[in-house]
């Protein structure tokens, strides 16, 4: 008998086999972490589009950007520049926002045929890196007033110095602040005066002219910036481009905050609630002048976006409530809906988007489906027969109190005492049916036969 002399394969116990899957879990485990986190130490460059005017609205996505740039680590924030001016409020509240920053920021007036006008030209003043692409401008910095000039008077003539002096001074502070060409920030505010991006480079104007973004970022790796906090050194060699495009939210609220607009919005808030006042119950007036008020102050900067976003809400609840107790065919329910979407839209961020706008949807569609229930009830009740004075007779059941004398007599109806005329003949104890009312005499007409009187 021949016997085998090979060894006896030996497998894997269990625990064995345990052990290998969890050095191979833990093996894959540091490798993607690894992955990730020479990923996540690659720089980031957060790249804004500024191509509208200064308002509360685009303020609103700038300040935004840059605290999502704070809050993402980013080496530095890219505002791409191309502007006609805009509000003094707005862009001083900006100006003070990108001095405040964390993170370096980068004012890029870009492309080609662009322009930093007005305030366009303090916020590149006001920024640690000022750059423009080439064919690009900026200047005409002196302050104007929406309603036009200021009165050729003496008291017109010294508020129009105090607002340039004002400007003057600011945009002064700025260019001190990073050792740029601070008599022609002065020359741009007195005299309206101008510079392209090559003259701007060479008056120290500006720091860097830039064909293109990439263009920008080389020449900005290894550059010291000078901060708040401190002074830091770019690195943005190999650096990873994310862009934040202006989402609907802020284009609708620009449009909202655009003078013709925004003056339109407080006359129509005006007389709505002057004709709401005069005719009290009206509803609708007041409902559009409420929601057109807000947003008007709102777009001149006399509230806060979240201010008048809360005011809305608010308002857009009790509204909402009233036509419960009001009702109005459906005008306070519907403004109070709108009122409270808008609102919520103002105060909402898109950081907590993905949350805001399930309950915003939510609540939103249980207020219209309590408003349409209301409307069907209500409209069901105007269908309904009523139930009293003249309509409430017509065909009401009555009973004769005795024979009727040449088609004339007595009936009992409602449990009152009626006088009464018929054509037929009715006697005592008949049913009959009211068909007409003439004053306070019905017209009547039998529909069953009167019972024999009770025997005694």
């Amino acid at each position: 008998m021949a016997h085998s002399t090979g060894g006896i394969r030996k497998f894997p116990t269990r625990r064995q086999r345990c052990v290998g899957w969890l050095a191979c879990l833990l093996v894959g485990g540091l490798v993607a972490m690894a992955a990730l986190a020479q990923s996540s130490s690659a720089p980031q460059a957060l790249v804004l589009t500024l191509d509208d005017g200064i308002n509360p609205a685009t303020r609103d996505y700038v300040e935004r950007g840059i605290r999502q740039a704070e809050s993402m680590g980013a080496e530095l924030l890219v505002v791409e520049l191309d502007t006609p001016g805009g509000q003094v409020e707005s862009m001083r509240r900006l100006a003070q926002s990108i001095l405040a920053a964390e993170v370096p920021v980068a004012i890029y007036v870009t492309p080609s045929g662009a322009r930093a006008a007005s305030a366009g030209t303090y916020l590149l003043y006001a920024s640690p890196i000022a750059a423009m692409a080439p064919g690009t401008h900026l200047g005409s910095a002196t302050p104007v007033t929406l309603g036009g000039d200021i009165r050729d008077d003496a008291d017109g003539e010294a508020m129009r110095r105090k607002v340039v002096e004002d400007a003057v001074a600011t945009i002064r502070g700025y260019a001190l602040r990073h050792g740029r060409n601070a008599d022609w920030a002065e020359q741009a505010v007195r005299e309206a005066a101008n510079l392209g991006a090559q003259e701007a480079l060479d008056r120290n104007v500006i720091d860097l002219v830039a064909t293109d973004l990439d263009d920008l970022l080389a020449q900005l790796d290894g550059r010291p910036v000078t901060l708040e906090t401190g002074t830091r050194t770019l690195s943005t060699e190999s650096i990873e481009i994310v862009r934040e495009m202006p989402d609907w939210r802020t284009s609708l609220l620009s449009f909202i905050a655009n003078p013709t607009i925004a003056y339109g919005l407080l006359l129509i808030g005006f007389y709505g609630l002057v004709f709401e006042l005069a005719s009290p119950g009206t509803i609708i007036p007041g409902v559009v002048g409420g929601i057109s008020l807000l947003l008007g102050l709102f777009a001149f900067q006399v509230l806060s976006i979240d201010l008048a976003g809360l005011g809305l809400v608010v308002l857009g609840l009790a509204m909402i409530v009233g036509e419960a107790f009001l009702p109005s065919f459906g005008a306070l329910g519907v403004g109070g809906i709108v009122a409270f979407v808008i609102g919520s839209i103002l105060l909402m961020d898109e950081a907590n988007s993905a949350v805001a706008w399930p309950l915003i949807g939510g609540t939103a569609l249980v207020a219209a489906g309590f408003l349409l229930w209301g409307v069907i009830r209500l409209m069901g009740v105007r269908r309904r027969i009523p139930l009293t004075g003249r309509e409430e007779l017509i065909g009401a059941d009555a009973v004769a109190l005795g024979d009727f004398s040449a088609g004339r007599g007595k009936v009992l109806l409602h449990g009152e005492r009626w006088r009464a005329r018929g054509e037929a003949r009715i006697h005592k104890g008949d049913k009959l049916r009211v068909t007409a009312l003439d004053g306070l005499t019905v017209s009547v007409e039998p529909i069953g036969v009167a019972c024999p009187p009770a025997s005694t």
